[in-house]
């Protein structure tokens, strides 16, 4: 491939990257029978024993079986490493992939404790890996802080694993176990050894257990990237050894998340060149920010408590957002950069905001054991008045960077409240109201959300097929013509006012932007449906941006669908004529007619390759594409903020070298079947 030509390939390499947020799912309209036709009584009460109830319900601990849940277990023993990170005794981490997918984590850390526990008469080490609920951190005196507060994180990845070796050393004796689907196999055994200290875990995640157990280097290295920014001077090491010329990353970071939040800013424009950094402390808790604007017009706020990353944020995060609007509103009256009247609001403040906030506690309350969110009231008071104090200061010393801020969020503000003038919502409530939406939207019959879905079909020779393809019951189309504008490279108010970006937010129903309200939403299911092609594949991430940008929650409850259209039909002949088999790559197609041959099934030489959904019929398009009980369609999903900000950011933005490098360095790596040709 010449290098010039790599470009015209753009959109695939958008959808290979925003295929890494999907995943492909078919969806069928049948009730499934749950009756019981077995007895009920006292020989059905099962009582799961040890690490019985981890086996059978390992959801449960680590969220899922799939790939994010296999690498889940590695976090669950580097977090323990990261806990003697914080207590002062670790400095460097070693996580290897060995050959065949095997995990060793080492630290020099104290040593998990190896004597006789005075309560269970067995090693400590074992009580550790074999029983759930056992840790030196509840009563907070092995861990003044951490993030495993549960006591299961240990004992759950040997139960999940085949086998488990466990090697503590002490500053005397090597201690070694060994585990096989958490029952101790190898008895403790101890040999001499120098002054080294620390904790190594090897391990095989079960087969049995796990969809794959095939390691992604990526996702691997971004998550310990990320601890090691959180614990500034904590050195990491990644090295991947399953090909023959193993791969090394180490990770060391002394300006902690200040760094961090360079490096998500790396594919940005700052507007001011040095990060604020503010830290405060109180009582056995501390709290530190970092943050920097940038001309983009989105926010990208990670917060962190104990190094487990709060998506979901907290009290934590609520403390910095009302500090972060109240210094900007009192900062811009005190020095009359703002009106009597003027004010912002909080989104008007975090426009183009990266900020990391990280908080350290004794007593972390989590909700539940995927730690999403945090709970302790005296985190908002102690952000909250550390930003307040601390960043009013900066302010003042720095009136130029404070300017640039404020002239940043009265921006905002403006394009916020043109936005809302501009802005009609109309909710699904009478005829009347259904009669104000776009005169191009064939809607459905059903009036109840939970049952009705809308397909954004390109272009009006789609929307004729589709019209009869489609069960007006509970399906919804809605055409748009050509490709509509990246939002990436928009303000709010240029997004309303482009004629097919406003038409979708209209025809959603839960307005847009901080005011996204997804109970409002007229639709359960957004099916882009476009041609499988290269321009259809440009307006699928045009659209994906859409909804990323100013209808986030849409993808990240699951309501967000991409279509899945044959691209080649095979009609059978002799006693099968009458018959079709549809494809969705050459690859399948290559491998189906291959299956054909073997059976000794005829076929139409002649077959047809799809260029786009104005080539199919109502039949056709209804049965491959549309029909609950028969189509495909892949579920965009979004699990990594930081990941997906990035992506956007790189390769949706105004910075053309970047993109281009991307270009270049991932082109020969594509998949050539994909693209239409």
């Amino acid at each position: 491939m010449r290098a010039d030509a790599r470009f015209v390939l753009f959109p695939q390499f958008l959808e290979r990257k925003f295929n890494d947020m999907s995943e492909e799912i078919e969806i069928k309209d049948e009730v499934l029978d749950l009756k019981v036709t077995d007895k009920y009584d006292e020989n059905q009460i099962q009582v799961l024993e040890g690490l019985e109830a981890v086996r059978k319900r390992p959801g449960m601990y680590i969220g899922s079986t799939s790939a994010r849940g296999l690498h889940h277990l590695v976090y669950e023993i580097v977090d323990n490493s990261i806990d003697e990170a914080l207590a002062g005794y670790c400095t460097h981490i070693e996580v290897t992939i060995e050959k065949g997918d095997i995990i060793r984590v080492a630290d020099n850390g104290r040593g998990i404790p190896c004597g006789i526990h005075p309560q269970m008469g067995i090693p400590t080490l074992e009580v550790v890996l074999t029983v759930l609920h056992a840790g030196g951190k509840f009563d907070g005196s092995g861990y003044k802080v951490s993030g495993g507060l549960h006591g299961v994180g240990s004992s759950v990845v040997n139960a999940l694993s085949d086998w488990l070796e466990a090697e503590v050393r002490d500053g005397h004796t090597k201690h070694y176990m060994r585990f096989e689907r958490g029952v101790t196999t190898v008895k403790m055994r101890d040999t001499p050894c120098e002054s080294e200290t620390g904790t190594t875990i090897r391990f095989h995640a079960d087969p049995e257990i796990f969809e794959t157990t095939v390691y992604e280097y990526d996702v691997l290295e971004k998550r310990l990237r990320e601890q090691a920014f959180l614990n500034a001077g904590l050195k990491i090491t990644l090295r991947d050894e399953r090909d023959d010329e193993p791969v090394e990353e180490v990770m060391h970071y002394e300006g902690g998340i200040r760094q961090f939040v360079e490096h998500l800013n790396r594919t940005k424009t700052p507007l001011h060149e040095n990060v604020i950094y503010m830290e405060g402390s109180r009582d056995t808790s501390m709290a530190e920010v970092a943050m920097q604007y940038t001309d983009s017009y989105s926010e990208l706020m990670l917060s962190f408590a104990n190094n487990i990353n709060t998506t979901e944020g907290g009290t934590h995060e609520t403390g910095f957002k009302a500090a972060l609007t109240r210094v900007l509103n009192d900062y811009g009256k005190k020095y009359k950069l703002l009106k009597d009247d003027e004010s912002f609001k909080g989104e008007d403040a975090r426009e183009g905001l990266t900020a990391i906030i990280s908080v350290k506690l004794q007593e972390a309350q989590f909700e539940g054991q995927t730690k999403t969110k945090l709970g302790n009231s005296e985190m908002r008071a102690l952000v909250d008045a550390m930003v307040s104090e601390k960043l009013m200061t900066f302010f003042e010393e720095n009136p130029q960077v404070a300017r640039t801020i404020i002239e940043k969020a009265q921006t905002a503000a403006r394009a916020r409240e043109a936005a809302k003038k501009a802005r009609e919502m109309p909710r699904r409530k009478s005829a009347l109201d259904s009669a104000s939406l776009p005169g191009k939207l064939a809607d459905c019959i059903e009036k109840d959300p939970t049952y009705t879905e809308i397909y954004i079909v390109e272009g009006d020779s789609a929307l004729g097929t589709a019209k009869a393809a489609r069960n007006s019951g509970f399906q919804a189309l809605l055409p748009i013509r050509g490709k509509i504008l990246n939002v990436q490279k928009a303000s709010l108010a240029q997004m309303l006012s482009n004629k097919e970006c406003a038409a979708i937010i209209q025809v959603v129903g839960a307005g847009s932007g901080a005011s996204f309200d997804i109970e409002q939403a007229r639709y359960n299911k957004i099916i882009m449906m476009t041609d499988a092609d290269v321009d259809g594949a440009h307006i699928r991430i045009l659209l994906l941006t859409l909804f990323y940008r100013y209808m986030r929650p849409l993808i990240e409850y699951g309501h967000v669908y991409a279509a899945v259209p044959p691209l080649h039909r095979i009609a059978l002949t002799g006693t099968h004529k009458g018959e079709y088999i549809y494809t969705y790559s050459d690859d399948e197609l290559a491998g189906k007619l291959a299956e054909l041959d073997k059976k000794h099934i005829g076929y139409n030489e002649d077959i047809q390759r799809y260029k786009g959904l104005g080539e199919m019929d109502a039949d056709q398009l209804a049965d491959t594409t549309m029909d609950p009980r028969t189509r495909m369609l892949r579920r965009i999903r979004m699990e990594d903020a930081e990941q997906a900000s990035h992506i956007f950011s790189l390769l949706m933005g105004d910075d053309v070298p970047p993109r281009k490098a991307f270009i270049v360095e991932n082109a020969d790596d594509f998949d050539r079947s994909k693209i239409d040709t």
